[in-house]
C-alpha cells in the first residue's frame, strides 16, 4: 500500500543522493548487492539477539531499494536486467531476514519460528502472484502488506522487542494482501474481460487455416495442367 503510494515521492526526495552516487561511480547493481549483503548481516544480528543494531540494518537494507532506480536513470543503465536483479535480491533479503527472526525466536518456544516462516511463505506468495500476473498481461499491484510495510513493521518489532505480536499482524495482513491480489487477477482473467484477445486469436487461426487449405489446391491445379 505505502510501497506503491509513497515510493515515487521518496525516490524524488532521494534523487539528489542518487545523482551524487552516480557521480562518484556507484552503480545501481552495486547498490542492490549492497542491500542484500546488509540484509544477510542484519539477519545474523537478529539471530544472535543484537536487536538494536539490527534496526539500523533493516533501515540500510531498505534504503538501496529507493536509490538504485535513481542511480540507474542517471547512469542510463535502467533496464530489465537491473530490474530482475533487484527483484531477486529483494526476495533473498526478505528470506534471510525472516530466517534470522525464526532463529532468534527458537528461545521463545518450539512453535514460535513457525510464525516467522509463515510470514515468509505468504510474502513469497504475494511476490509470485504479482510476477505471474504481469507475465500473463494482468496487474496485481497494491495490498495492505507490501515489502515496505514488512520492513517497517519488522523495524518496530525489533525496536520495542515485540516480535511475536508484530509477526501475527504481518501474517494476517500478508494473507489479506495475497487474497486481494488473487481476486484482482481472477476478475481480470474472467471470460467477460477477454473477448478482444479471443477474437484476435480466432482471426489468426482462420487466416492460417485458409492459407493451408489454399496452397494444396493451387498445387493440385498446376499438377493437373501438366
Amino acid at each position: 500500500m505505502l510501497d506503491g503510494r509513497w515510493r515515487a515521492k521518496a525516490e524524488r526526495g532521494l534523487d539528489p543522493i542518487g545523482r551524487a552516487l552516480h557521480r562518484i561511480g556507484v552503480s545501481a547493481d552495486a547498490l542492490t548487492i549492497f542491500g542484500l549483503l546488509v540484509a544477510i548481516g542484519t539477519a545474523a544480528l537478529i539471530a544472535n539477539g543484537n536487536l538494536a543494531l539490527a534496526v539500523i540494518g533493516v533501515i540500510l537494507t531498505g534504503l538501496p531499494d529507493l536509490l538504485d532506480g535513481s542511480v540507474a536513470r542517471h547512469s542510463g543503465t535502467a533496464g530489465s536486467r537491473g530490474a530482475f536483479l533487484d527483484s531477486v535480491c529483494d526476495r533473498v533479503a526478505d528470506s534471510v531476514l525472516l530466517a534470522g527472526v525464526a532463529w532468534h525466536l527458537t528461545d521463545e518456544s518450539a512453535n514460535a519460528p513457525v510464525l516467522a516462516l509463515g510470514v515468509l511463505a505468504l510474502s513469497l506468495l504475494v511476490s509470485y502472484e504479482r510476477a505471474k500476473a504481469e507475465a500473463l498481461g494482468f496487474s496485481a499491484r497494491g495490498g495492505v502488506m507490501e515489502r515496505f510495510e514488512r520492513l517497517v513493521l519488522l523495524g518496530v518489532g525489533l525496536t520495542f522487542d515485540i516480535l511475536m505480536p508484530v509477526l501475527w499482524v504481518m501474517l494476517v495482513l500478508t494473507a489479506v494482501t495475497a487474497l486481494h491480489r488473487f481476486a484482482m487477477v481472477w476478475r481480470q482473467a474472467s471470460p467477460s474481460e477477454r473477448p478482444a484477445i479471443s477474437d484476435r486469436m480466432r482471426t489468426r487461426f482462420v487466416r492460417s487455416h485458409r492459407a493451408r487449405r489454399y496452397r494444396p489446391r493451387r498445387l493440385s491445379r498446376v499438377s493437373r495442367r501438366r
